[in-house]
């Protein structure tokens, strides 16, 4: 698959009070969860995006560095798609454990030469479970530069020029981005996904 997976691991964690990525959820730490979803797709690379070098990045596992000041999610992607050597980058949060293989399966069958795909609920886009072409490289490095760091003013302008296209998801498939930003959310999570968490900083 001409694809580079990047798992986004560079949140703060405010919320939840501590790293996200070793919180154990069924029994697996998140990081552990997430990577082994990307690594079943197969991609051509897999790549991990933080502020610093996880202690749990496994060694086959690339590590990018977020440009400093980090920006968040951001400043994850630009740094990511500055490194591909692939036609295409798909994104994932840390935070989203009920994302599935037939998902994102779904996701990489949209995608066409110079376009990816942002999955949409109710018109707001999901920006860290998706797909971005290497050509919206520059879009986020502007990004960067200016003084508006949302995830969504650079995803309208990517559907805006073409460079990715919005997928509507249908309502059994809104569990699948749930994510995990409290504590509460981890413990009303383990039986299964119950609804659905704002992100408050995409």
């Amino acid at each position: 698959m001409n694809i580079t997976a990047v798992l986004l691991a560079g949140g703060e964690s405010r919320r939840m009070g501590r790293d996200k990525a070793t919180l154990l959820f069924h029994g697996k730490p998140l990081w552990q969860i997430q990577l082994e979803l990307l690594r079943r797709l197969k991609p051509a690379e897999i790549l991990v995006s933080a502020r610093t070098d996880p202690s749990w990045r496994p060694a086959d596992v690339q590590f990018v560095a977020d440009d400093l000041p980090s920006r968040g999610p951001l400043s994850g992607i630009a740094a990511s798609l500055a490194q591909v050597h692939t036609a295409h980058l798909l994104a994932l949060a840390m935070d989203m454990p009920f994302m599935s293989e037939s998902y994102l399966h779904y996701l990489c069958d949209q995608i066409e030469p110079g376009t990816g795909v942002v999955p949409t609920i109710d018109g707001r886009a999901e920006p860290l479970a998706a797909i971005y072409p290497r050509e919206a490289d520059n879009d986020f490095r502007t990004a960067l530069a200016g003084t508006d760091f949302s995830v969504q003013s650079v995803v309208r302008r990517l559907v805006e020029s073409g460079k990715l296209q919005e997928v509507r998801v249908k309502e059994h498939e809104m569990k699948l981005f749930l994510n995990l930003n409290e504590l509460s959310d981890l413990e009303r999570c383990s039986h299964g996904p119950v609804g659905r968490t704002a992100r408050a900083n995409q």
